[in-house]
Parts: C-alpha cells; structure tokens; sequence
C-alpha cells in the first residue's frame, strides 16, 4: 500500500506584505504615467490655450477673464466643433471630405426651404434634409471607393455639385421666415441652461460617441490600421473599402446636422452656411491629431483645437483689434501649434534618411502595426 505523496507547504507572502515591495515601484509609474499624461508633447495645444487665455486676461483685463466670455466661446464654437468632428473618422481611415462644407449649407438652406415655402413641420423638414445628407455620403462613397476616385478630388468634385444645387434653390440668397424663429424649431440652438446653449451639448455627445468608437471599439482599431497602413489591413482580413465608405456617409451626416443646427442658430438658411468653417475644421482636426492620441486623428484632440482657437478669436474681439488680426492669429497659432507639437512626428523620419536605423528603432517603428494584428 503506497501513501499519497503530500505537497510541500509553499510560503505565501501576506497581503499586507505585498504593497512593500510592490508600492515604490507602482508610485513610480503612476508618477511616469501622470508626468507623460501632462507633458508638453501630449497636450501642448493645452498650454498654448493657457498662455493665451493669460495673455488676453492682462490684454482685456475688464471684458475677458469672464464667466460671459466663457460661455460665449463655447456657444459660438460648438457648430464648428461639429464640423471639425466630422473630419476625424474619415481622416483616421486617411480619406479626405471636402464636401463637409457644401453638405452643412444644403442642410441649413433645405431645412429653411421645407419649413418657410412648403409649409412642412420642423421634424419632416430636418428628415428631409438629413436625408439629403445621407445622399450626398452615399455618392461621395460610391465615387470614392466604388469608382477609386481620390478622395480630395472626387469630394471637392461633389462639393461644386452641391453648390449648384444649391444655388438652384435659392439663387444664392438666404431663405427667412418666421418658421424659422419660432419654436420648436428655434429651441433646436437656441435653448440654453445657464446661458450654455444646447449645441454644446451636442458637440460633446458627438466628440464623446466618436472617442468611444475609436478607443474602445474594434471598428476603431480597424479604422487606425487602414490609415496606417491600408494594404497590412487587408491582409489582416479588415474590410478596408467598407470602412472608408462608412468613415464618408458618417461625415456627411455629421456636417448635415450641424447646418442644422446653424440654420436654427441664426434664424435662416444660408447658401454659404458652411464656407467658412472648412479650413478651420480641418485646422482643428491636424491640431487635434498631435494631441492626447500623437499621431492619431482624435476627437477630444480635435475638441481642443477648436476652443483654442475660438478663445484666441474672441479674445481679438473683446480687445477691439484690427479685422485682420483674427486670420494672422489663426495662421500664427496653428503653425506654432504645428511645429511645437507636430514636429516630432516628422522628427524621426527626416533622421533615417541619414542614417539607416538600429535594431531598436526598427522594433519602435513596428510596434503601432501589431496593435491591429
């Protein structure tokens, strides 16, 4: 008769025993973790916001540091934001929408033709041209992808289309009513709780839902590597064309529902609504993407970038500057911004081209490639 062999006793530290070892070493990189969270090279354009909100401080000392100023920064960038949101997921996936702009004016010059000339109610009117919208997504896509037009040719090509569209419905003048004014069309931009309108509201569920779906979700991850790396991806089996599809027709809608939201802003439709706000859309999405997600086109980034610029803006204003000095700010801020927190970006790939890399920078330069394996 054998026995059963019996395990030798094993010594099991205490769990009051395990934080002495393990304490300094986790308050190390929690400290690391924090000091890389705050520097400069992740949230820069931070930095710079302060500087400027310092600057216009001591500048306007009486009109700006207030809590009315704040709230009109927020308020009068929140269209903007949107904009400059619904570049980020096809600019992630590295397509360009430049029909974002034209798409924001059909939107606000449909909205205000359905409800001043046929007589439609506001909810029939906004489906209607969110469907518009959604059109305008789906042939950019199919020109697009379907076609393998250049996305910046072909949507620049989409955007004169819609001009003229456009222009058709109103001859190039604004559309007014007092449709436009009245509720509950009117409580679409112009409801407020504490003087923050519901706009802003919008601009930080959107800026919110895009951060989910690009950090959290596997569409994301997705959506990263075919930016990256578009060929690796389809090996990888990621449906690269469908999601590039996808990345247009959410621009689309997007934009569609910040004309929207300007058309009821400002009581009326206007056929150049959306003109102005391409190039600082696409100013704020490039800021935005060296911030928070270096490297990475992001929506807080992006978010940022917008009030950063909307401050600076407003600080001009209140300062009573010359007309010109909010376009000098704009270019100033957003070269500086560039360089400062963009230029290591760049850094790197000017250095190989003088000199082949170690083994170490080869390992650096694959690491964002496994992440979508």
């Amino acid at each position: 008769m054998t026995s059963t062999p019996t395990r030798t006793a094993e010594f099991r530290p205490s769990e009051s025993e395990v934080p002495t070892a393990s304490g300094p070493r986790s308050l190390g990189t929690l400290s690391r973790r924090a000091a890389a969270a705050l520097s400069f090279r992740t949230v820069g354009a931070v930095y710079v916001w302060l500087l400027i909100i310092v600057l216009f401080s001591v500048w306007a000392p009486d009109t700006f540091p207030t809590v009315t100023t704040v709230k009109q920064v927020l308020n009068g960038n929140a269209v903007a934001g949107l904009v400059a949101l619904s570049l980020v997921l096809p600019l992630a996936a590295r397509v360009f929408d430049l029909s974002v702009a034209y798409t924001m004016s059909l939107t606000s010059v449909l909205t205000a033709h359905f409800l001043v000339s046929t007589g439609l109610g506001p909810g029939a009117a906004i489906a209607l041209a969110m469907t518009a919208a959604l059109v305008v997504g789906v042939v950019n896509g199919v020109v697009v992808v379907v076609l393998r037009v250049d996305s910046f040719i072909a949507t620049l090509a989409t955007g004169a289309l819609i001009q003229s569209l456009i222009t058709m419905v109103t001859d190039d003048s604004s559309i007014t009513g007092v449709q436009l004014l009245a509720k509950p069309f009117a409580d679409i931009a112009q409801l407020d709780a504490g003087g923050i309108t519901l706009p802003v509201l919008y601009l930080l569920l959107a800026a919110t839902a895009i951060w989910f779906l690009l950090e959290h979700t596997a569409t994301g991850r997705r959506l990263y590597a075919t930016g990256f790396n578009a060929d690796a991806a389809r090996l990888q089996g990621v449906r690269t064309n469908r999601l590039r599809f996808l990345t247009l027709v959410t621009s689309a809608l997007v934009s569609g529902f910040a004309g929207v939201v300007f058309a009821s802003s400002v009581g009326s439709g206007s056929p150049s609504a959306g003109t102005p706000y391409l190039l600082s859309a696409y100013a704020a999405a490039f800021v935005g993407a060296t911030q928070l997600r270096a490297g990475r086109f992001n929506a807080w980034g992006t978010v940022i970038a917008v009030l950063l610029l909307g401050t600076g803006i407003t600080g001009l204003g209140l300062a009573t500057s010359a007309q010109w000095a909010a376009s000098l700010f704009t270019g100033a801020v957003l070269i500086v911004a560039l360089v400062l927190t963009g230029g290591r970006i760049t850094l790197p790939a000017v250095l190989r081209r003088h000199k082949a890399p170690t083994v170490a920078e080869a390992d650096d330069v694959s690491v964002p490639d496994k992440e979508f394996t």
